[in-house]
């Protein structure tokens, strides 16, 4: 047999040997993609860390009502966090990076060290550079994977998971990731558009924020920009501990492999489009109508085509509306809030007003539209997410879009390594094992090979 003709005839048995009908999900009672039936995840663990807010539920956990979205940072609610740090006219980040490590808010003192300790840390090793470079011309979130893999072989305790030394490799890639990113990107840029490649050094006494602007991209941007960054991860550290990057997290974790190993599971997960790309469907459905409604101001225009978007009959006919609705959040997604509030700053600096209106008046009819259009069948209602708005803000700063998901990594791995810290620490260390019904019908049995 030929080998393709092999390989189509594998793909073929998949229609029938890997589907699953989906009323036996019901009929076996199983939470799948460990979700309840109102779409809130299935409780699977503990943890200090983060708590995502959508509901007020009875003290047996059932939703009593639907409020608006909070996001608590190790007992601290990011809006106070971020209010709080543009309040007293400086940046967060590396704050929100000691709390969610440590669990509490450092001193002067202590920021001022864990801030240098970050930025010396920015620095890559020559070889680690090296290694960059040569895999040029691929994804970046396959180079960030590949790098905090490699960095395994340049750590002369790798394995050791004492406390320690979880967090002296904590601070080792939470600082390293901004740098591999910036470099991969200039670095494929070179590979694939022969432009001038550029290897810049992290600079001290700058922030994440600022660095990672600088290494991408020199010294073009403003003081605004580097703000605005700044808030958004701290947006993006943290989401409790079932988002899909941070479970896989704890589920490797729990296991007891090495952290790189780990990290690099997160990042793969974050590749995912239903997970890290969310705002780069925004940026692209967003581009979309501002040429396909000729009228940005025009409620019954915008509301006429989001329906036929609903409809499957336009766009990439999917019916879906890319930035609206969340897991949890239903009123409101406080990210969403905070971020939509810095994008009128941003859009007013770049003469961009008219389109962060239209971006708002679609967050506003897309609501509307999608409640009605779904009725009861939603079950709930339905909120703006933070992706909705995080994309323009980085087309704003003027980031590529290659770099929109490598930027959720640079923040997320904040929680990241404070949930595997977790997870390493509980007093009774036990594997994440669930479990899977096996519905098969049929009793196969074995057929001598010269019999088949």
């Amino acid at each position: 047999m030929k080998r393709e003709h092999l390989i189509y005839k594998l793909s073929e048995t998949i229609k029938t040997t890997s589907r699953i009908e989906s009323d036996l999900f019901k009929t076996y009672n199983v939470k799948r993609g460990l979700r309840n039936e109102d779409h809130s995840g299935v409780l699977v663990g503990l943890t200090h860390i983060g708590d995502v807010v959508g509901y007020k539920k009875s003290e047996d956990g059932g939703i009593v009502q639907a409020i608006p979205g909070k996001l608590v940072y190790r007992g601290i609610d990011v809006e106070d966090l971020v209010e709080g740090v543009v309040a007293e006219g400086r940046q967060g980040f590396e704050e929100t990076v000691f709390l969610l490590l440590s669990g509490y808010l450092p001193d002067a003192e202590e920021l001022e060290t864990f801030k240098s300790l970050l930025i010396d840390s920015m620095t890559l090793a020559h070889k680690s550079t090296m290694s960059i470079i040569d895999m040029q011309g691929q994804n970046i979130m396959n180079i960030l994977s590949r790098t905090v893999l490699g960095m395994y072989t340049f750590d002369n305790e790798p394995d050791d998971t004492s406390r320690d030394n979880l967090i002296r490799q904590s601070i080792d890639l939470i600082s390293k990731l901004p740098t591999v990113v910036a470099y991969a990107y200039n670095i494929v840029r070179h590979s694939q558009q022969g432009l001038s490649l550029h290897i810049r050094h992290p600079q001290k006494d700058w922030s994440i924020a600022e660095n990672f602007l600088y290494l991408l991209k020199g010294h073009n941007y403003t003081d605004l920009e580097v703000k605005i960054l700044d808030v958004a991860l701290i947006l993006h550290a943290e989401h409790g501990g079932g988002n899909n990057s941070t479970f896989t997290v704890r589920v490797t974790s729990s296991s007891g492999t090495d952290t790189y190993s780990s990290i690099a599971a997160a990042i793969g997960s974050l590749k995912g489009p239903l997970h890290g790309g969310a705002n780069l469907a925004v940026m692209g459905m967003f581009e979309h109508l501002k040429h396909n409604i000729s009228d940005w101001t025009n409620v019954e225009e915008i509301d006429k085509y989001l329906y036929r978007m609903l409809n499957k009959e336009v766009y990439n006919k999917t019916g879906l509306i890319y930035g609206i609705g969340h897991a949890i959040y239903t009123v409101s997604d406080p990210r969403a809030l905070v971020l939509k509030k810095m994008s009128r700053k941003l859009a007013e600096e770049k003469n961009r007003v008219e389109e962060f209106k239209f971006l708002e008046l679609l967050e506003e009819r897309a609501v509307e539209c999608f409640m009605e259009f779904k009725g009861d069948k939603v079950g709930k209602r339905v909120c703006a997410n933070v992706d909705f708005y995080s994309g323009f803000v980085y087309d704003m700063i003027g980031l590529p879009e290659e770099v929109y998901t490598p930027l959720f990594a640079i923040s997320r791995i904040a929680g990241w390594c404070a949930h595997r810290i977790e997870e390493l620490t509980f007093d009774k260390r036990r594997i994440i094992r669930p479990a899977y019904k096996n519905v098969i019908t049929e009793n196969n049995q074995f057929i001598p090979l010269n019999k088949r």
